[in-house]
């Protein structure tokens, strides 16, 4: 069926007769006729030049089964640019009876290319629904609606639904109506104009509310009679009609001139006064020139749309005429209004998105900083807003504000992390300059704390003015919060640099005094005496004094509140008495050690230094008391701590009596009752604290001590004895008279034969030559088993060794002449002898005390 419609609808079209149809002699030049057939199969649409600078476009913009064409009117919209017109445009409908010549008049008024009836073929049903035309030559704009005869036989006297539908469509769409009446009509109760004026007074009252129409009544086929006389009785039917018609309660009483500005107007015949005809339409056509304009033709403009929103509100306004609902203009306008609005607010927000510009902007914002950032946003959030404004302005403006307050929060949404992407280039770039900056200044010399706030103020500084460059002047974003990151981060890293380089500071200030006190105590404590902790004390004063003054003054560039400077310069101190306490401790530990130094210092040397040589006649016993004493001396030194200038304690004395006195005759005369002062594990008025080594362990190290240095002193009492032994070469006195009594007679036989002196004196030097090459006493000092070993070995070869040198002194003696020399050479040959028997002698008396000192020093060891 529908296919069967469409063929007729493009046949008829061939028939459409325009204005200047060739049997009255007008003509139009290029007259096109053009079918859409694009836009709908069944809902042509096409254009008409009518002249060089003027074109006529028009569309079906509801077919006659009341189905609106969107499509084609989205189409007509573009093509006449009705989007640019805003407010500046007016509707024009014309309602009437069918066959009455509404499309003629339009054409001829409108320069529209309406299809007009082909009076040679009959009377019937030309134009079926709602036909739209662009009027040519007319400013503003103006839009021609034709609407379908009312009255048809095609749809008989019953089905007036359509007709009712079509004029509140008209009524609610258009500024002017046009209605198109026959002047014999006039005065006739049962005229063909009677029923349409019934149907638009019927379907004014479904407009909640209706705006002011102007309702300009053409009166065709003009008689003789004046227009003065026709008017009355027109505007008398009229009034009749508006007060037959049932109303509601509320416009009861309300004028027809609240809802119409009835105006009338005659026209000639077409077919008999052509000429008259088109004279007066010409100057009808002028009353539609700037209709708009205050004291114009058109009515009240109050409920009008702006011209971008109005396909989607007449689609709007049928849909609800079609749903039979009652038209309420004002809420309609307001839903065209949001409807259109947020469908600008669209297209904007996605050619913002699509934007190539805020694009990249928004790609390289992610990884560095972009100069002008706010400014470029700006301009393109401007451009946005600019071009929603431009179309949405003749908008509702409620709904306008409201749609571009969301608009600009979903612009802004999108841009607020590429806001945020480049506040924090520019917190990140501040913070990196601000360490540069404070790390140049302190290397420069400049003081911690004016070096640091000079820095804060110019960076923040900075980052404001950066931060001004960046604003996005419609979010009013606040950037307090990236600020006090930025200080937080700014006041850590200083809190950082500043912990740095007082802890440097205190390192360094640690450093020295552990340098200035370590070796000095050391010594101090090295060689302790009674004056070793006063020494001590002096040194760590003296130190501590010129640390802390210098440590201070130090303190001083990093405006530290007294209480935190005090707590410092105290800490110092405890790190210097550490050190002094560590050092203590360290040499307590190897306090035996020292006492054994000590020791064997004092036994084993002199009071010149010199090693000491147990030649019979020194007092071991003093000399190891003595040492004992300098020994329990730097144990009782070294038993406790003595920093403070009041410590004072008997530690020697108790040590000296529990110890050196133990073995005297009064400790031994003590009661057995008597408790030992020793035997506890803190000194008495000694905190723990300062305890280094307490009275169990002094008793311990002194067993010890005295164990370990025995061996000493008895190697001392051995070699001693040695030595007396050695230089006691006499027997005893007994030994001496027997030897006088006994021997007399010998003695008296040596003296009556000198000779035997002689061999008894070559005897006694083999003898003593014998006694230096073999060491004898050497060898027998080691025990005698292991002399006898020694001696049998070396006794062949020592003989051997005489012998040759006899034999070499003989060979020598008998070579030599002179008798004299001989006799002087053999004396001089005989005194080496004895003087090299008494340098061996006394050689090997040496080697051998320093066998037994070197025996005795391992033995101690």
């Amino acid at each position: 069926m529908k296919e069967v419609r469409h063929q007729e609808l493009i046949s008829s079209y061939d028939l459409i007769s325009l204005p200047g149809r060739p049997r009255n002699n007008l003509s139009f030049p290029s007259q096109v006729l053009k079918l859409n057939t694009e836009v709908s199969p069944l809902i042509p649409h096409h254009c008409s030049r009518l002249t060089a600078s003027e074109t006529c476009c028009s569309t079906q913009l509801i077919d006659g089964d009341g189905i609106f064409n969107a499509s084609g009117v989205d189409k007509f919209m573009k093509e006449v640019k009705l989007a640019e017109c805003g407010l500046s445009y007016a509707v024009v409908s014309i309602m009437g009876p069918q066959s009455s010549g509404k499309s003629t008049l339009l054409n001829n008024l409108f320069n529209t290319n309406f299809r007009e009836m082909d009076a040679f073929k009959g009377r019937s049903q030309t134009t079926k629904g709602i036909w739209m035309a662009r009027c040519a030559g007319i400013e503003p704009c103006t839009l021609v609606m034709d609407l379908e005869g009312t009255d048809g036989r095609e749809r008989g006297e019953d089905d007036t639904a359509f007709e009712k539908q079509s004029a509140l469509f008209a009524l609610a769409v258009s500024d002017i109506v046009l209605i198109n009446m026959w002047c014999h009509d006039i005065g006739r109760e049962q005229a063909a104009n009677k029923p349409l004026l019934k149907t638009v007074f019927q379907v004014m009252m479904r407009l909640f509310s209706p705006r002011k129409t102007t309702m300009l009544f053409v009166i065709r086929d003009k008689t003789r009679t004046p227009l003065e006389n026709l008017e009355p009785v027109l505007r008398e039917d009229i009034q009749k009609i508006w007060d037959s018609v049932p109303k509601p309660q509320a416009h009861m009483e309300t004028p027809l001139s609240e809802f119409f500005n009835v105006e009338v107007v005659a026209l000639s015949s077409y077919e008999e006064k052509e000429e008259q005809f088109k004279e007066q339409v010409a100057n009808l056509r002028q009353r539609f020139h700037q209709s708009i304009a205050p004291g114009g033709l058109a009515g009240d403009r109050r409920g009008v749309v702006p011209a971008s929103g109005f396909s989607f509100s007449a689609h709007e306004i049928w849909k609800v005429i079609k749903e039979n609902k009652d038209l309420d203009l004002p809420a309609h306008k307001v839903m065209v209004a949001t409807v259109r609005c947020e469908e600008i607010a669209n297209e904007k927000y996605a050619a913002f998105v699509a934007n190539e510009e805020w694009c990249q902007l928004e790609e390289t914002v992610q990884s560095n900083p972009i100069p002008g950032f706010g400014k470029k946003i700006n301009s393109l959030l401007h451009a946005g807003l600019s071009e929603y404004d431009a179309e949405a302005t003749y908008f509702d403006e409620g709904v306008r504000t409201i749609k571009q307050k969301q608009l600009q929060d979903k612009l802004l949404q999108i841009v607020q992390p590429a806001y945020q992407s480049a506040l924090g280039h520019i917190r990140s770039g501040t913070l990196e300059k601000f360490k540069d900056t404070l790390e140049k200044a302190l290397k420069g010399g400049e003081r911690f704390s004016t070096a640091a706030n000079s820095c804060i103020e110019s960076c923040v500084a900075q980052f404001d003015e950066a931060c001004a460059d960046v604003v996005i002047e419609v979010a009013n974003w606040d950037t307090s919060k990236v600020r006090e990151k930025l200080l937080r981060d700014i006041d850590a890293h200083v809190a950082s640099v500043r912990e740095a380089k007082i802890s440097e500071l205190v390192s360094s200030y640690e450093e020295k005094l552990k340098l200035a006190l370590s070796g000095p105590v050391e010594a101090l404590l090295d060689g302790a005496n009674s004056d070793t902790w006063p020494s001590v004390r002096s040194l760590f004063k003296r130190e501590m004094a010129s640390a802390v003054l210098g440590f201070s003054a130090a303190l001083n560039a990093f405006d530290m509140d007294e209480e935190a400077r005090q707590n410092m310069i105290l800490s110092l101190e405890n790190f210097a008495r550490g050190v002094v306490e560590g050092k203590a401790k360290e040499e307590a530990g190897r306090v035996l050690i020292r006492m054994k130094d000590r020791f064997t210092m004092l036994f084993s040397h002199d009071s010149d230094s010199m090693p000491r040589v147990w030649a019979g006649k020194e007092d071991i016993r003093a000399i190891t008391k003595t040492a004992r004493s300098a020994s329990l001396k730097l144990l009782s030194v070294m038993a406790v701590l003595r920093l403070d200038d009041g410590d004072k304690d008997d530690i020697e004395k108790t040590l000296a009596v529990a110890l050196l006195d133990s073995s005297s005759g009064a400790v031994k005369n003590r009661s057995i009752t008597a408790s030992d002062p020793l035997a506890t594990s803190s000194w008495e008025q000694i905190p723990p604290a300062k305890t280094l080594i307490t009275p169990v362990q002094c008793k311990s190290l002194w067993r010890q001590f005295k164990m370990e240095t025995e061996y000493s002193v008895s190697q001392a009492i051995s070699a001693q004895e040695a030595n007396k032994r050695h230089n006691n070469w006499l027997p005893p006195p007994w030994a001496i008279l027997a030897l006088v009594i006994l021997g007399f007679n010998e003695f008296m036989t040596l003296l009556k034969n000198p000779l035997y002196l002689g061999v008894i004196f070559v005897v006694f030097l083999l003898l003593k030559a014998l006694w230096v090459q073999l060491n004898i006493a050497g060898e027998f000092s080691h025990g005698i088993l292991p002399g006898l070993i020694s001696l049998s070995t070396k006794f062949v070869p020592t003989i051997m060794n005489l012998m040759k040198r006899l034999a070499e002194e003989g060979s020598n003696s008998a070579g030599n002449n002179n008798p004299q020399r001989n006799t002087s050479q053999n004396n001089s040959n005989a005194v080496p002898v004895g003087s090299s028997v008494s340098s061996s002698s006394s050689s090997n008396i040496t080697s051998l005390d320093n066998r037994n000192k070197y025996t005795s020093s391992s033995k101690d060891e």
